[in-house]
This record gives structure tokens, C-alpha cells and sequence, in this order.
């Protein structure tokens, strides 16, 4: 044999060509094969909605019971930190002014509101990750309160004995608190405000919620034209099976838009009657807090109008402001009128802290003293934080009944989503299975 003919090329072996798109073009030829690919379309998006379903409603639970179990009372908690550490500086300052052995009331009220502050604290920790802006308020603040208790019984001492060095500890826990505490309370009121509104956007599940809505309209529109091609290639009107599959689709698609609809109106009205008014109401109350350390504090000092009363005003402004547009969020109901009262029961405050400053600039630092810890001035402003407190409580309870509503429905359809696209998927099977028996 010749070195040619050893050399030339055999005959040419076709290679079978495969893969995915191959044998999808090979379907498409057949009507056997596209019923099949059609299948397939069916069941992948039927699987897929059913996932979407689960994970959109799951998301959506676990973000509503977030916000309800977590968010919204670290808010609660870090407004009962920045009250109790305000009330406690302001309640001092007036035990301070009663001179020798503090009224009984005073003390038990101070001890109080630092048992409310240590006990939020720690229910705040418990809520807060190790690491962040909260975090290190709580830190801070669990450091300080020891040391402003420490002042605060080092000035009581003093002055129980007439020691004037008493004032100067008075003057160094208000300090503290203003500088240290109360700022670090506010950034931990701040961050909790942060995370409830963290907590809506979570609570929402907008991006999923938008992709479960995509493939229900992708799914339906796939049924109907399903129905429609094999109407006419078999020139029978319906089939019983895609029918009813197209039946359930819809019944998921109502039920979870029923659902999710319904928890964002419960959302909306938990943020708009619940978790704004709270933190409304809840610097209110701080405002009116701050107010009256400011006063008594400025009696302590017997320096007469300064930083203090300065202060004094600026807050004043502050909180009308605040209460005015408390008014306007709530005008009716328990709240409104709790804030109404709140409002009037603060400018009679207001007057009689103008005639205190009127006695002490005269020279009547002794009644000027007397009408700022007297029952008169006491109990108008204590009228003024116990309704703000009212509304608060008001408030609180409006968000827990409507964030309750909100999740009610989302633990169910996370389970019958997910079943209800496995039907529809059994139900595409038997339907398009019985055409390509015909073909057999």
C-alpha cells in the first residue's frame, strides 16, 4: 500500500452534537416536544413562585416581629432611660433645695427613677448587638449612673449637714448627667428611632414582595396561554386540570396580596398613630424634664438668671413646638385630649416659673424656693408629665394592636404559598400529561 493512500483521510464520522440548546430546538419541532417544553416552563415557574411566596411572607413576618418584639421597645426602653436619668438630675435638685433632711417623697422618687434607668438598661442590652452606636451608649451609660449616684449622695450628705462643698457635688452630678448621661441616653433614643424606621422598611419586604407580584402575573399569563394554544391545537375548549390550576393561582395571588396588603396597612397605621407619636411624646416629656432641672438647678447654684435659665427658655420653645404638633397628630381620642391638657397645664408651669425668677431677681430667694417645690407648682407640672405619659401609654398601645394585626396571616401563607404552587405544578402535570398521551 502506498504512502499516499496510508495518508489520506478516512470518511468523515459525524459527532452526535448535545447540550441544552440543542435538544431544546429538537423539542420545538414536535408538538409532542413543545407540550413538553411547555411543561417544564409551568412547573420551574410555578416552583419559583411558590419559593418567592414562602421567602416574601416569611421576610415579611420576621420583620414585623421584629419591629413588635425588639425595635420598637428598645425605643420605649431608651425613652425610659433618657426620662428617668432627666426626672432623677431635676428630682435631686428640688431634695436639694428642701434643705437638711430631703422630703420623703423626693428620695423615694429619685430611687425610683434610677431603678426604671439600671432596669431599662439592662433590657436594652439584651436588645442592642455587642457592637455599635447603642452598644457603646449603654456602656457608657451603665459606667456613669454609678458614678452620678456616688455625687449625688456625696452633695446629699453635705447638705444635710449645712456644708456648703454640697452644692459644688450637686453641681458636678448635673454635670454629668447633662454632659455625659443624658447626651449617651439620646444617642441610644436616636439609633432606636434609626432601627424602628430599619424596622418598616424590613417589615415591607418591597423588593420581594414586587418579585412574587412579577411571577404571579408571569404565572397566570403562562396558564391562559397554555389553555389557549392547547384549545386550538386539539379543538378541545378546556382543560379541566390547567383550569383549575389557573383557579389556585389565583386564589394564591389574592390570598397573598390580601395578606400583604392588609399587614401594610396595619404598618402604616402602627408608624403614623403609634411609633411617631411615641417619639413625639417621648421628647415632650424630656423636654418638660429638662425644664424644671433647669430651674431647680439654677435655685441651687444661687447664682440668680445664667446658662440655666437660658436653657429654660430655649426648651420652653421646644416643647411648645412639640406639643403643638403633638396636637395636630393627635387631635381626638384619649391622646388628643391628653395632650390638649398637657399643653394647658404647660403654660400655667411656665407662669409660675416666671414668678419664681421674679421673686429670686428681687432678692426672695427663700419664697422663690418655696413656690418652685411647692404643691401648687408641683402638681401643675406633674400634671403636665403624667398627661404626656397618658398619650404615651395611648400611643404604645395603638402600635402593639396594629403591629399585632399586621403579622396576623403572614406565619400561614408562608406555609400554603409554597403547597399551593405544588398543586398548581401537579395540577400543570396532569393537564398537559393527558395531551401527550395522545401522541403515543
Amino acid at each position: 500500500m502506498s504512502t499516499a493512500q496510508l495518508d489520506r483521510p478516512g470518511p468523515a464520522v459525524a459527532k452526535p452534537s448535545g447540550g441544552v440548546l440543542h435538544h431544546v430546538a429538537r423539542l420545538r419541532r414536535t408538538s409532542p416536544g413543545r407540550l413538553q417544553l411547555i411543561l417544564a416552563g409551568l412547573v420551574a415557574l410555578a416552583l419559583l413562585t411558590g419559593l418567592v411566596a414562602g421567602l416574601t411572607t416569611a421576610s415579611a413576618a420576621a420583620g414585623t416581629a421584629d419591629l413588635g418584639n425588639r425595635a420598637q421597645p428598645l425605643l420605649v426602653e431608651a425613652e425610659t432611660i433618657y426620662s428617668a436619668l432627666a426626672d432623677a438630675d431635676t428630682t435631686a435638685a428640688q431634695a436639694f433645695l428642701a434643705g437638711g433632711l430631703e422630703p420623703t417623697a423626693l428620695t423615694r422618687r429619685y430611687e425610683d427613677d434610677l431603678d426604671r434607668a439600671t432596669t431599662a438598661l439592662t433590657s436594652a442590652a439584651r436588645r442592642t448587638p455587642e457592637t455599635g452606636r447603642s452598644a457603646d451608649a449603654i456602656r457608657q451609660l451603665s459606667a456613669d449612673v454609678s458614678r452620678y449616684a456616688a455625687l449625688v449622695a456625696s452633695a446629699r450628705a453635705n447638705n444635710r449637714q449645712g456644708l456648703p462643698v454640697g452644692a459644688a457635688y450637686l453641681s458636678s452630678a448635673s454635670t454629668l448627667s447633662r454632659e455625659s448621661l443624658q447626651p449617651q441616653a439620646q444617642v441610644l433614643f436616636k439609633a432606636a428611632q434609626s432601627e424602628v424606621g430599619d424596622g418598616y422598611r424590613a417589615a415591607r419586604s418591597s423588593w420581594w414582595t414586587a418579585l412574587l407580584v412579577l411571577l404571579l402575573l408571569a404565572l397566570l399569563t403562562a396558564l391562559v396561554l397554555t389553555q389557549r394554544h392547547l384549545s386550538r391545537t386539539t379543538r378541545r375548549t378546556f382543560n379541566v386540570p390547567l383550569v383549575v390550576a389557573t383557579a389556585v393561582t389565583l386564589v394564591l395571588a389574592l390570598g397573598a396580596g390580601g395578606v400583604l396588603i392588609s399587614q401594610r396597612a396595619h404598618l402604616s397605621e402602627a408608624d403614623t398613630e403609634g411609633s411617631w407619636p411615641v417619639a413625639l411624646l417621648a421628647e415632650s416629656r424630656i423636654a418638660a424634664l429638662r425644664e424644671r432641672g433647669d430651674e431647680a438647678l439654677t435655685l441651687a447654684a444661687r447664682s440668680g438668671e445664667g446658662a440655666l435659665e437660658t436653657d429654660f427658655d430655649q426648651t420652653t420653645g421646644q416643647l411648645d413646638e412639640l406639643l403643638a404638633d403633638a396636637a395636630e397628630v393627635m387631635p381626638d381620642g384619649t391622646a388628643g385630649s391628653s395632650v390638649r391638657s398637657a399643653t394647658q397645664g404647660h403654660q400655667n408651669y411656665v407662669r409660675a416659673h416666671d414668678q419664681v425668677r421674679k421673686l429670686d431677681n428681687s432678692g426672695d430667694y427663700d419664697g422663690a424656693v418655696a413656690l418652685a417645690i411647692g404643691s401648687r407648682t408641683s402638681q401643675t407640672f406633674t400634671g403636665v408629665t403624667d398627661d404626656i405619659g397618658r398619650a404615651l401609654q395611648d400611643r404604645k398601645d395603638v402600635f402593639s394592636d396594629e403591629i399585632g394585626s399586621a403579622g396576623r396571616g403572614l406565619g400561614p401563607l408562608t406555609v400554603l404559598g409554597p403547597l399551593l404552587a405544588l398543586l398548581v405544578c401537579g395540577l400543570a402535570f396532569a393537564g398537559i400529561r393527558a395531551r401527550l398521551e395522545e401522541y403515543r
